[in-house]
């Protein structure tokens, strides 16, 4: 079996993926984290790999960065390599005052003015859920979580008037998570995006390029105690 994206054979893929956008940081995930991780896909970088986490046979891919390359990355897991479950580790700015560089934030809906998410059958400005049972098994789990909205935008570079918009709209910005969202539940499958607040935007405070790759694991042991419980 092969996608236009994904190389790997039926079966080389676990039913539960942790998805990072940095293809670095997913390459690391797996090095640092996983046992006996075998690599599975290699299609323009983007390598997937599979192994073991607490027993659990778990995979870790990159999504890039962005809706579009989300969209494609999560629709082909899902649809054809039978994925149940995609935990999306990403970095994300702060909007809201209650939260700071370095928290761990989870988002229990996403919002975007994107119209892509339509050809999905959501709407600009829907707030679409995570998956209630992975929220639920989150909450439980006893982490250190801040919960809350994510605006996923298609702009990095939006400028302050339009963060000010999303700030009235959500806690948080990303430009994966609603695709991520959208994508899961026209296919019946499970999705979480959990983050590490990289940056705060209208402050101007946050972190390198090299810390985002290499310190967010905090996040990371969360989302892998996550998906070895479900």
């Amino acid at each position: 079996m092969s996608t236009p994206h994904i190389n790997a054979a039926a079966g080389d893929f676990a039913k539960t993926v942790i998805m990072p956008g940095d293809p670095l940081r997913a390459a690391y995930i797996a090095e640092k984290y996983l046992s006996d991780a075998r690599l599975v896909n290699n299609v323009r970088g983007v390598q997937g790999r599979t192994g073991t986490y607490k027993g659990r046979r778990l995979s870790v891919m990159a999504s890039g960065m962005g809706m579009p390359s989300m969209a494609i990355y999560a629709h082909e897991l899902f649809e054809f390599y039978g994925v149940e479950n995609i935990i999306r580790t990403g970095s994300a700015g702060a909007l809201s005052d209650g939260l700071q560089v370095r928290d761990v934030f989870a988002a229990e809906h996403a919002v975007t003015d994107s119209n892509s998410v339509e050809a999905l059958g959501c709407s600009r400005g829907e707030k679409i859920p995570a998956h209630p049972s992975l929220l639920r098994a989150l909450a439980q789990s006893g982490a250190n979580v801040k919960y809350g909205g994510v605006f996923t935008s298609d702009i990095f570079y939006a400028g302050r008037d339009a963060l000010l918009e999303e700030k009235a709209l959500a806690d948080a910005v990303d430009m994966e998570t609603a695709m991520l969202y959208a994508t899961a539940k026209r296919a019946g499958k499970k999705a979480l995006a959990i983050f590490t607040v990289s940056d705060r935007p209208l402050t101007g405070e946050g972190l390198s390029a090299d810390e985002r790759e290499r310190t967010f694991d905090e996040m990371i042991k969360i989302a892998l105690d996550l998906a070895a419980a479900i």
